[in-house]
């Protein structure tokens, strides 16, 4: 080990214990210099939203507001219980800032009824027209009219679902909202967000969330009166879901029909009205105020919402003040972690404490407080591979080129197009015997997954796998891959699931463990799974002509890579990606009401050759 690797270490590990430390001290400094108050505030149509407001002591100057909207509780309760840390990261503790929480409607100490992803309204009208962003407009109002010394100026933050309502407040904004940052925002709930990716269902943690956050709440309660959590009978979660079966059976052996979003997600299987009332993107017209989009290449909940979010803005708004920031973060990890490594991989610096001193302190004391206007780049992007910030003028960047890597015979990848007239490869999928989403025993749902060694998916032959020769020079990916497949199946339907892989040198060698054979290591950069029967239509599924050629071509979030010289490229493709995602029994059918003898075998084929070149469509940085 290097000596400046060996310094590395240890600063991290002193940040470690400086970071305890700074947690008592922040809780300390909270307790001596905010006073907290919580309030029932009314919304238009008289139902009372819970909410506590911590207020600086110091009154030489007037605070802007800093909001928090969450269906995670805002404990704790009690005007003499005081969080332990404030606002989205202590970069921005002692600055002088009014932080807001609150329980969103029909949540924890609110009143009202919760509705998942509230559907927003148009042409709003009366009192009882409510939606997110009208409870949000009441809310502000109601804060700046009553929170005395406050400066007259709101900010919004949220990650996930708090990223969802940092959203909907940007729709109709009031006049007092300067400054939002959606983070890791719930988008869409069918295309690509926490519960389904192209349709497909994600098993696990639709499962897992909804059994305890689905429970139902028949009025307002505190965290100590929430419902025990589901305990499963079979820890390896892999098993476990196997032995649940067919979709069905949850209802039968766990949840009744006490779970109301599971029972929605089981009759609307396809995207029909009740998803598209639940895409926030398209009301994200006329925005006003500063925007900071901030999400991680490797989050396994709301990627999609991060780069979809931001899309939607940009291209609707072409005037707004709209920011990009995406680092090599897994869900949160921006303020969950120091942002220096995750799993296996050592990004080699700390990332987190880079965006929040560098971006988004900067961005909220500018537009809160009138500090001098930070030059913050259009996207803020962290390439893993290279390890390196790199800024760009719009997203994804223009300065670059679109290459296809084409699949070849013998398990070849390369940007050549194939030539042979006929060449496939044959397998057989059984959905009994479902290839897992990572390798090992696992309780839950891993978040490392993101970026693991796929080399066990490798050595099964239900896997097909492309491979290039050595790279002889860094080759950087910068935004959108499209999977373009020629296939054909025995069956009526199938998913595939596409994964693009750094494979490591054989020599590599780990700077984190020596317990992680590093050497010919296959780290997943992104991978992205669709559900065959919406190949040509999300709302009308179509079923595959048994053993027929058809084009299967879907989007794959954005990466921000480089495949550094000595390094290969590899794409593998499979048909399952268990319990990750929900089985196709490889029939076409409801998926949602298939009994346990619906699933079976298929034999697929994936084609090659030139009038098929199957391939993934890349976008190359130019130098």
């Amino acid at each position: 080990m290097t000596l400046l690797k060996t310094l590395f270490l240890q600063v991290l590990t002193m940040f470690f214990g400086l970071t305890a430390f700074a947690q008592q001290t922040d809780s300390a400094y909270i307790r001596q210099n905010f006073t907290k108050i919580e309030r029932m505030i009314p919304m238009r149509d008289g139902v009372k939203l819970f909410t506590a407001i911590y207020i600086p002591t110091a009154k030489q100057k007037k605070h802007p507001i800093l909001l928090n909207r969450t269906p995670y509780t805002v404990a704790p309760y009690g005007e003499d219980q005081f969080k332990t840390m404030l606002g989205p990261s202590s970069a921005l503790l002692k600055e002088g800032f009014i932080y807001v929480y609150q329980d969103v409607r029909g949540k924890w100490m609110s009143e009202g009824e919760f509705v998942d992803v509230r559907p927003q309204l148009t042409g709003k009208k009366g009192k009882k027209a409510i939606d997110e962003s009208t409870d949000t407009y009441d809310t502000i109002d109601w804060l700046i009219k009553n929170v005395s010394n406050n400066n007259g100026k709101v900010g919004i933050y949220g990650i996930s679902y708090p990223g969802f309502y940092s959203t909907t407040s940007l729709p109709g904004a009031h006049p007092a909202l300067k400054a939002v940052s959606p983070q890791a925002p719930v988008t869409d709930w069918f295309m690509g967000d926490d519960f389904h990716h192209n349709g497909a269902l994600m098993l696990a943690d639709a499962f897992n969330f909804y059994s305890s956050f689905g429970v139902p709440r028949p009025k307002p309660i505190t965290p100590d009166q929430r419902p025990k959590p589901l305990q499963l009978p079979i820890k390896d979660n892999y098993r476990f879901f196997l032995n649940v079966g067919a979709l069905k059976n949850v209802n039968e052996k766990y949840f009744g029909d006490s779970i109301k979003f599971w029972n929605d997600l089981m009759v609307h299987g396809t995207y029909d009205d009740f998803w598209k009332a639940r895409n926030i993107r398209t009301h994200l017209k006329d925005v006003k105020p500063a925007v900071l989009v901030v999400g991680g290449f490797f989050d396994a909940e709301d990627t999609y919402g991060t780069f979809k979010t931001y899309e939607a803005i940009e291209k609707q708004n072409p005037q707004a003040k709209n920011n990009l920031v995406v680092g090599p973060w897994f869900h949160g990890g921006w303020v969950r972690s120091t942002g220096s490594s995750f799993g296996d991989i050592d990004f080699e610096q700390p990332t987190s404490a880079y965006y929040q001193e560098k971006i988004e302190y900067p961005f909220f004391m500018h537009h809160l407080k009138g500090a001098p206007e930070h030059q913050l780049a259009e996207a803020t992007i962290y390439l893993t591979g290279s390890n390196q910030w790199k800024n760009f003028d719009t997203w994804p960047p223009v300065a670059t080129e679109k290459k296809t890597l084409y699949f070849h015979e013998d398990g070849g990848l390369s940007f050549s197009k194939p030539t042979l007239t006929t060449s496939f490869d044959e397998y057989e999928s059984d959905p009994n015997t479902p290839v897992p989403y990572q390798d090992g025993v696992q309780e839950r749902r891993t978040r490392e997954y993101m970026v693991d060694d796929q080399r066990f998916a490798a050595r099964r032959p239900d896997v097909k796998v492309y491979q290039s020769e050595v790279l002889t020079e860094d080759i950087t990916l910068t935004g959108p891959l499209t999977a373009d497949l020629f296939v054909s199946t025995t069956g009526t339907d199938a998913d595939y699931v596409v994964k693009l892989i750094d494979v490591y040198p054989e020599d590599a060698t780990s700077t984190l463990s020596k317990e992680v054979m590093m050497g010919g290591y296959q780290m997943l950069v992104r991978g992205e799974i669709m559900r065959g029967k919406f190949r040509n239509s999300f709302e009308k599924p179509e079923p595959f002509v048994p053993q027929e050629v058809t084009q299967v071509k879907y989007e794959l979030p954005d990466v921000g890579h480089t495949f550094k010289k000595g390094h290969r490229i590899m794409v593998q493709v499979q048909n399952s990606w268990f319990p990750l995602a929900d089985r196709n029994p490889q029939k076409f059918m409801d998926i949602y009401s298939a009994d346990d003898k619906d699933f079976q075998k298929a034999t697929h084929r994936i084609y090659h050759d030139a009038s098929h070149p199957t391939g993934l469509v890349v976008t190359i940085l130019k130098p």
